[in-house]
């Protein structure tokens, strides 16, 4: 079970400018990805970002399971600390969100549909990468978490934004 405890909406860490990580291979650093990662996949989630967790650091945690790949590269639990993300081109793709801070919620959010990204793991090694699909998503999506931004503000269209179970009755009710 995941030992952290997810920060809910409203809780000030996560309207926060989170603080750069100064020794990505510090032991307290180690154990908060290990914690984080554990609870992530117990959630199950595709991304944690630190201040989620009441930790005010720039880093996040993301994976793209077979379960929700649907045709993208499947990406083992990972580490990107200290990220720098910016969009490749202009094209924008509509995602689906929810968040574990936000429980029982989503929202179609506009995101560039290509990122460019890079940061360091917990050895201090370079990841980067150029993303698109459900991976440039979740980077962008936890990245907005270490400036303070919670995907409802990046919202668009309210007629989209409403309760998962909501959705899915009117989802069933359409078919």
């Amino acid at each position: 079970m995941g030992l952290l405890k997810i920060a809910r909406m409203g809780h000030p860490v996560l309207f926060q400018r989170a603080e750069t990580v100064m020794d990505p291979g510090a032991p307290a650093i180690r154990q908060l990805v290990a914690d984080m990662l554990e609870t992530m996949e117990d959630a199950p989630g595709v991304g944690l970002a630190a201040p989620q967790v009441h930790v005010s650091l720039r880093l996040f945690v993301y994976r793209v399971p077979e379960s929700r790949a649907g045709g993208d590269a499947v990406v083992p639990p990972s580490v990107l600390i200290n990220p720098e993300i910016e969009p490749v081109g202009d094209e924008i793709m509509l995602c689906t969100e929810g968040c574990l801070s936000i429980p029982g919620m989503r929202g179609t959010v506009p995101r560039a549909a290509t990122v460019r990204y890079r940061g360091v793991d917990c050895d201090g090694r370079e990841v980067s990468g150029i993303a698109s699909g459900l991976l440039a998503n979740v980077l962008q999506h936890e990245y907005d978490h270490l400036d303070g931004i919670l995907y409802p503000m990046r919202l668009r269209d309210f007629t989209s934004f409403g309760y998962v179970e909501e959705f899915a009755k009117l989802e069933g009710a359409s078919r």
